[in-house]
């Protein structure tokens, strides 16, 4: 067998490309997920900085703020921000707070059209004045979700966007996708697009411990918006 040049070589051993049978090795910083059989299958074992991922759950409220519970707490207690953009329902403070989240580190960012969502996203996204960004953008293009993947890269937020399901079926330029699904009171997740080899099976995370399920305590779905808003203490804006 012919050997390998070493030019040839050496372009293999760059972190910044990786082989369709492993995954990347790049030097891209990456946050821990608090959940070890997760990071074990995430290229850089974690939630990637600088770049986009997709969330899309099987319906609203399945656990996909729970899923990303422990990262954000971990940047609020660093003091850092946590923009929401046009979330679904009113966060409920008492969850958040039961989380590790510290609310006084969010800004809900209220829209009233497509447009104005990706438009509040993007901007924060480069300002770099936030740990992580959360938005529910209304079917976004792939040219608008290019934008907004141009926009996270050398940046230090992390950008999630949550999509519907049927969403998977569409091209996306964020180097990660993640589908949800429930699962005997947990969550299934399946790597729908990584930087890395396909993952065939889902990766099985337990349910809630039942302390954290107690009454008043939904993190995904508030019980009541009203109430939500009374105990809030997070900053909202208008975009």
């Amino acid at each position: 067998m012919v050997g390998l040049s070493p030019s040839f070589a050496a372009l293999l051993e760059r972190p910044d490309l990786w082989r369709g049978g492993a995954l990347s090795r790049a030097a891209a910083p990456t946050l821990g997920t608090g959940f070890p059989g997760l990071d074990a299958e995430l290229p850089g074992g974690g939630w990637p900085v600088g770049a986009l991922a997709e969330i899309l759950p099987a319906h609203q409220g399945i656990g996909e703020l729970r899923l990303l519970g422990p990262m954000l707490a971990r940047l609020s207690q660093r003091g850092l921000r946590l923009a929401w953009i046009a979330p679904p329902h009113q966060p409920y403070a008492p969850a958040l707070a039961a989380a590790g989240i510290d609310t006084a580190k969010l800004v809900i960012v209220r829209t009233a059209s497509a447009k104005e969502t990706l438009w509040a996203t993007e901007q924060a996204i480069a300002s770099n004045a936030c740990g992580a960004v959360l938005a529910w953008p209304r079917a976004p293009k792939y040219a608008e979700l290019r934008r907004l993947q141009i926009a996270t890269e050398g940046g230090r937020a992390s950008a999630f966007l949550f999509r519907l399901p049927q969403a998977a079926e569409e091209p996306t330029p964020a180097p990660l996708r993640i589908a949800l699904a429930a699962s005997n009171g947990g969550l299934a997740v399946h790597l729908l697009k990584r930087r890395g080899a396909p993952l065939l099976h889902p990766i099985l995370l337990p349910a809630m411990p039942p302390a954290a399920r107690g009454k008043n305590h939904h993190v995904d779905r508030p019980p009541a918006a009203a109430a939500a808003a009374r105990d809030f203490p997070a900053r909202l804006i208008h975009a």
